[in-house]
């Protein structure tokens, strides 16, 4: 009998710690569904994860309350990988539920498909448009083998893309429910876009 491998916890992260320089403010306390959006995201992954942790730079700290769970950036890497990898250098043997903190049609409906069509044996499970082959890295479970192998991947190239990583490797695909749900708010515009959309 052939015993089958137990699937690594699910750890969530809510990526905040960008400079929102196109929004103009930091994006993860705008307000879409009456409350900063990065509780919003916190609140939506902790429903599916043993734990979840904001991941901020180390200047945010004061915009939390003490005890949050928070994972400061160790600044190793470029772009979003920082804050992804950042985390697993906390908890190598965890999985990653990554979630950007610009998503803000991101529902309960969409991340309990993402979440079911888990495959721990690729090196992500990751949400996309229902016409597209694209992953959204942001948006998407990273299972410890697939960061470990992110790791060895940034030490050895100048890319910095996580997306590039995910289309590079095996990883299992997942479509939306609603293709709205991977829409970014990235500028005052798709701000107001964003806030028109919302039911």
């Amino acid at each position: 009998m052939i015993l089958k491998a137990k699937m690594p916890k699910l750890y969530g992260l809510v990526l905040t710690g960008g400079k929102s320089s196109r929004m103009g403010s930091d994006k993860g306390l705008l307000t879409y569904h009456d409350r900063p959006q990065r509780e919003h995201l916190y609140d939506l992954a902790s429903a599916h994860c043993e734990k979840t942790f904001y991941s901020i730079r180390e200047d945010q700290k004061q915009s939390f309350p003490e005890n949050t769970n928070m994972i400061i950036d160790l600044d190793d890497f470029k772009g979003p990988f920082n804050g992804i990898m950042s985390a697993h250098e906390t908890n190598e043997k965890v999985a990653w539920l990554v979630l950007a903190c610009d998503l803000p049609l991101l529902n309960e409906e969409s991340l309990s498909v993402l979440v079911a069509g888990r495959d721990s044996n690729k090196m992500a499970t990751s949400l996309t448009l229902s016409q597209s082959d694209l992953p959204e890295p942001l948006i998407a479970i990273w299972e410890p083998h697939g960061l470990a192998s992110a790791k060895t991947y940034l030490k050895r190239t100048l890319g910095s893309s996580p997306r590039k990583f995910l289309m590079d490797n095996d990883v299992k695909l997942v479509a939306a429910l609603d293709d709205d749900a991977l829409f970014n708010a990235n500028s005052p515009e798709e701000f107001e876009i964003a806030k028109q959309r919302i039911p």
